[in-house]
């Protein structure tokens, strides 16, 4: 599987603050099997993430966008926005997943606004922008991460188990 990875920063896109949560998801997702095939860091703003967005999953070959930063309670922040901006079909469960784990380890995770869709054969899943809450999340998502995109582009069939 093929994945991009866009970090979410005005700080970060300015220069001033490196990024952090970018490159534990690259190494995080390179250890399950997945190709990096582009990532970015954008600024805190709706159009230039939902047109990265759009761009990214029309062009075909990326199975997995993964953004962090942006899904909080912050005036800037808009990534879930953007990102409902571009999907066509919502993939809540992921997103929901997250905040239940996440609340397990902090109650602020309710304060999440993170979302999870599916553009084509792109599926897109917000992080937060936290190190250690990308590093968590990615953990108790990642083992069955993989049978969702084998359903979306056509490679497996079932989701049953026996």
């Amino acid at each position: 599987m093929k994945a991009a990875i866009i970090t979410i920063s005005d700080s970060g896109y300015q220069g001033k603050r490196k990024d952090e949560s970018g490159p534990i998801i690259c190494d995080m997702l390179k250890n399950y099997g997945y190709e990096i095939i582009e990532t970015y860091i954008l600024p805190d703003d709706r159009t230039s993430i939902s047109e990265k967005l759009r761009e990214i999953a029309d062009k075909g070959d990326i199975n997995l966008i993964l953004t962090t930063g942006g899904t909080g309670f912050s005036e800037r922040d808009c990534t879930p926005e953007a990102t409902a901006d571009i999907m066509e079909k919502d993939a809540p469960g992921i997103a929901e997943a997250i905040r239940m784990h996440s609340m397990q380890i902090t109650k602020r995770a309710m304060l999440s606004r993170a979302k999870s869709v599916i553009r084509g054969k792109t599926l897109i899943i917000n992080l937060p922008g936290s190190p250690k809450a990308v590093r968590e999340s990615l953990e108790y998502i990642l083992s069955e991460l993989q049978h969702g995109l084998e359903i979306m582009v056509g490679t497996a069939s079932e989701c049953s188990r026996k």
